[in-house]
């Protein structure tokens, strides 16, 4: 049985210094098992960017999948981001301060599954993370309607 891990994060309405959320949903047999989003750093600070979001869905997606048991199944992680994919795969280089304690952060998690690949896909094929990290934002915006004020 194979799984699917989607990753997707955001930084709006600015990128940096938005309000950053991450999102993964997980599939087992081309249903959701999981899925999990929330804030990926501090609104209006320095960590929140876009890179930040989707390096944090990475790893989130990565420690449930880790968490629940999954680390010896064949494993497809996905996302939209050829930054962080290209990053992982080593074929770009870690250069931003901020990213590389959460590259190597991922690269840890990633050791520890027996068959894991990670994969760039178009956005449109990553719709379900791409609209919870969405939802996410708005939570974020209902929560706290000032943080749009301070911007």
């Amino acid at each position: 049985m194979d799984i699917e891990a989607y990753f997707d994060g955001l930084c709006l309405p600015r990128n940096p210094r938005g309000i950053a959320c991450f999102a993964f949903v997980i599939k087992k047999d081309g249903k959701i098992i999981h899925s999990g989003s929330g804030l990926a750093a501090e609104p209006l600070s320095e960590q929140a960017t876009n890179n930040v979001a989707e390096y944090t869905a990475l790893i989130k997606a990565l420690e449930w999948l880790y968490e629940n048991g999954h680390a010896s199944s064949k494993v497809v992680v996905s996302g939209d981001s050829q930054l962080v994919v290209k990053q992982m795969a080593g074929e770009f280089r870690v250069k931003n301060k901020q990213i590389i304690p959460l590259f190597q952060k991922a690269a840890l998690m990633r050791k520890k599954f027996d068959d894991l690949t990670i994969k760039w896909v178009p956005r449109e094929q990553n719709t379900e993370a791409d609209s919870l990290s969405e939802r996410a934002y708005n939570e974020a915006i209902l929560k706290d309607p000032a943080l749009l004020d301070k911007m």
